[in-house]
């Protein structure tokens, strides 16, 4: 699937200019080595510098392409699910939006340098070669699967510390007193990109329930316990995989295992998970651990879209969609001109989100309409019309002819879109 970070064009240029050919394999080149701006005599610094920031944009574009590809590999249903790492499959998730973002700040540099031709600037390339050594926030991606090896040895630490034995409750409590109270994880309340990243939320502490919930997992797997998760309602909840449902639910200092374990969401009233009892628990969904990855992929689409469209509040991926039956208004709904301004880099990371959960549920109709609709708001119509005409084929009957109707509006939008470009004033008026 077309990486939503790169044109066809940047591709092309990425592979003829930085990477290797196309029967190379990444990382197989040389990294691109540093040079000091300040050095360079002033005639020769602006054209140096642009020279080498074009080659340093196309690295990260390479990046970009072999964290999907790294990503997909990991995800792969050639590969039993009990064997996918949740941990590596999410920083491949984090190293593609590290690459992008890095991508864009190497762009603003290059801005900036070309406004300020006098500024002396100390730049520099990427000086890894492969996906697992680019550095993400300071670490690599093996030295941040080694934070989690830490704790694990930390509650190993702890029980021998204790001098008892496995048993189920025991291990539990050292993993919540090493997580919660040594180290001092926390459910962040403010949902933001600082607590929605693997990486940031082991270097912070602080992280949504499902990172949570994932980080707690990874630890016991490495414990040789393994811990269950389902949805329920809003909230992920875990629990030890046992025999024996009602040891979780009974009451020690004031609080149950399971509400220790899922934290303050099991004792809410207006929470769904307060009504979960030990005989309703292995009636649940177990979430399989591509589930998990989807579930998160589904929270960060929901993150960046909501920082893409902080200026329009209660904006809507569908909103556009269902006024398109009214004739008096179906042109200027979906009229261009009048489409809301969103942030364009939170909107990207949005659509890349997106394309990873396509990649896990293809045939999610849903999906592939939100998608389609994220690429409308990026006025790419092509793209927008392409994947909306693949939702027609999975969607109901009668979603898909809501979505037929406003994809010939996208056709419309396309050629008027193409004939702004070639210099004609006005627009095309819908027949």
């Amino acid at each position: 699937m077309l990486l939503a970070s790169l044109s066809h064009q940047q591709m092309m240029i990425a592979s003829s200019m930085c990477g290797p050919g196309p029967t190379s394999r990444y990382g197989d080149h040389h990294p691109t080595k540093m040079i000091n701006f300040t050095t360079l005599p002033p005639y020769k610094m602006k054209s140096s510098f642009s020279h080498i920031t074009t080659i340093c944009n196309m690295t990260y574009q390479q990046d970009l392409i072999a964290a999907r590809e790294k990503f997909t590999q990991a995800i792969s249903f050639r590969s039993k699910d009990k064997d996918i790492s949740i941990a590596k499959t999410l920083l491949y998730i984090s190293a593609e939006d590290e690459a992008f973002m890095a991508y864009n700040r190497a762009m603003d540099v290059h801005s900036f340098q070309n406004e300020r031709n006098d500024t002396a600037v100390l730049s520099g390339c990427r000086d890894w070669d492969c996906i697992e050594a680019m550095p993400i926030t300071g670490k690599k991606i093996d030295d941040w699967l080694l934070e989690l090896d830490n704790i694990a040895n930390e509650v190993k630490a702890e029980l021998i510390s204790r001098d008892i034995g496995c048993h189920l409750v025991e291990v539990l409590e050292a993993v919540n007193k090493v997580l919660f109270e040594s180290i001092g994880f926390r459910r962040s309340p403010v949902i933001d990109s600082s607590c929605s990243y693997l990486h940031t939320v082991l270097a912070s502490k602080y992280g949504s329930a499902i990172l949570l919930s994932i980080i707690y997992i990874e630890i016991c797997r490495r414990l040789k316990l393994t811990i269950v998760g389902s949805r329920v309602g809003e909230d992920f909840l875990i629990w030890p995989e046992s025999g024996n449902p009602e040891e979780l639910f009974k009451v020690n200092s004031g609080h149950s295992l399971f509400g220790i374990v899922n934290g303050r969401c099991v004792e809410d009233p207006k929470s769904m998970a307060f009504d979960l009892t030990c005989n309703s628990l292995p009636g649940l969904d177990i979430a399989t651990n591509r589930d998990i990855i989807g579930i998160y992929l589904a929270n960060l689409i929901r993150l960046h879209w909501k920082r893409a469209s902080r200026t329009n509040h209660g904006l809507m991926l569908t909103s556009p969609l269902r006024p398109v039956d009214d004739d008096n208004e179906k042109w200027s709904k979906t009229n261009g001109s009048s489409m809301p301004l969103l942030r364009p880099r939170d909107l990207r990371l949005a659509i890349m989100a997106s394309e990873r959960l396509l990649i896990l549920q293809p045939h999610n109709w849903a999906l592939r309409r939100d998608h389609g609709m994220m690429w409308y708001y990026s006025r790419d119509y092509g793209k927008a019309v392409q994947e909306l005409s693949i939702c027609m084929a999975f969607a109901p009957e009668e979603e898909a002819q809501v979505l037929e109707a406003f994809v010939e509006k996208l056709h419309l939008l396309q050629l008027e879109s193409s004939w702004k470009s070639r210099g004609h004033k006005g627009r095309i008026t819908v027949p």
